[in-house]
């Protein structure tokens, strides 16, 4: 018999991915949102999954559904939810749902503060092109994958992106916790979320609960060159195994990364020492899942990273355009730092969108000082409107400059900063565009 679910909050970006993914397995799938956007809603109506009208409806809910899939954005007083609970429905979480469905099966999961992305795709496309099944969830849309979550009815293996923000109205534990891992990653611990976890032991204790949650038959994958993780793994006593990475042995030659193993060179389409970091993490994990290291650096070598990371808007001889997802104090700083390595030189001009709630936070911006130093140019977007609705302290562009330091300037008007970046941009220069936002609708047409 099919089983039936019922998503509150299906227009989430992770939660209609998952809609999709057991609609195409055979669930009977409806769902309900207060607003749904693209690509969401184009992506459900292609499967008839798009609801009828846009709110709440507690008639939504009745008996015969096997279960309830609660996203983060619906409230504790939902109606549709307070319904599925008078009806003693069973209500999941989606971390809750994700490990329900994979609980028979080895799950890695990708942890940290950055990088969680894109070492999960890696992880991906090298299990993918050795033939590996596998279960996933990851949290950008990925070349070669139709949805950001997947099932396998074969797999023995499940491949996690391992948030730590929080679970759901109902349940604040974060969800990279919820996923019950046997082999975790920790990339790197930089305070974030400060809006949940307001100090900063509070937010790396997170992190140790993940590690002690390990099994003894697990292992914890952790970057030794990140000086909070090296730090907190060294001091904790673990049933899993410790397995550390750093940044392996590497050369750039025209614009192109060479690394080296076992006396091999590979040529990566990827760049950045965080990224070579990312891909030490993936090697790791590959082969806790069966991978070879030779398998998994001819793999590799073909991965051209994800949406937003790192990613080509334009390129000539002269000018490279990227846009990057970058939004914390130290993603920032690398991915500056590897756009510089690569072109040593060539000017850079570095744009940055303050967009998270942490980051708009007045008490956090100290800790961007100096974040995008190795930029020739650099600028600070922030929207006065955006304070206004979180109803957080007002900015003004001077102490948003003074913050980050190194002469950047700061603009709260989208038009005047697109007039700055055309001045400071000729055509001869690289450009790198990074938010976890859309720049306030800022045209990236340079």
């Amino acid at each position: 018999m099919q089983k039936r679910v019922h998503f509150i909050s299906i227009g989430g970006a992770v939660m209609h991915n998952l809609a999709i993914a057991l609609h195409k397995k055979g669930f009977i799938v409806t769902g309900s949102d207060d607003e749904i956007y693209e690509p969401a809603k184009s992506r459900l109506q292609k499967y008839g999954l798009l609801p009828h009208s846009i709110g709440w409806n507690a008639n939504s809910i009745s008996s015969d559904l096997d279960a309830v899939i609660l996203g983060m954005h619906a409230r504790a007083n939902n109606p549709e939810l307070e319904k599925a609970k008078s009806l003693g429905l069973k209500i999941y979480s989606f971390p809750e749902f994700m490990y329900e469905q994979t609980q028979h099966k080895k799950r890695i999961v990708i942890g940290g503060s950055h990088g969680k992305t894109t070492t999960t795709a890696m992880v991906l496309h090298v299990l993918k092109k050795n033939g590996i099944e596998f279960d996933y969830l990851v949290g950008s849309q990925l070349e070669g994958f139709e949805t950001m979550v997947g099932f396998s009815e074969s797999s023995k293996l499940a491949v996690f992106e391992g948030d730590e923000y929080l679970t759901s109205a109902l349940d604040l534990r974060p969800k990279f916790h919820v996923y019950q891992a046997e082999i975790g990653i920790i990339t790197g611990i930089e305070w974030d979320h400060i809006n949940v976890f307001p100090t900063y032991e509070n937010y790396k204790l997170q992190f140790e609960i993940f590690a002690k949650s390990l099994p003894s038959n697990g292992a914890l994958i952790y970057c030794a060159a990140d000086k909070a993780v090296n730090e907190m793994v060294n001091a904790l006593t673990l049933q899993a195994r410790k397995i550390p990475y750093t940044t392996p042995q590497f050369e750039v030659h025209n614009g192109k990364i060479t690394v080296y193993h076992e006396g091999k060179a590979f040529t990566l389409q990827i760049f950045g020492t965080h990224n070579l970091q990312n891909m030490m993490a993936a090697h790791n994990a590959c082969i806790e899942a069966g991978v070879t290291s030779t398998q998994f650096f001819n793999a590799i070598t073909s991965f051209t990273g994800t949406a937003k990371r790192l990613e080509t808007l334009r390129a000539s001889d002269k000018s490279m355009i990227y846009r990057d997802f970058a939004h914390a104090p130290s993603k920032l700083k690398a991915t500056v730092n590897a756009v510089r390595e690569l072109y040593p030189d060539r000017k850079l001009i570095a744009v940055y969108e303050l967009h998270t709630y942490s980051s708009l936070d007045k008490a956090f911006l100290p800790h961007y000082a100096n974040s995008m130093q190795a930029a020739d140019f650099s600028a600070v977007l922030f929207s006065k409107h955006a304070l206004e609705m979180k109803k957080m302290p007002m900015l003004s562009e001077e102490e948003v400059a003074d913050n980050f330091g190194s002469n950047t300037k700061a603009f709260s008007n989208k038009e005047a900063l697109y007039n700055w970046i055309q001045t400071h941009y000729s055509g001869n220069e690289n450009l790198l565009l990074m938010s976890s936002g859309t720049f306030d609708g800022m045209s990236l047409d340079f």
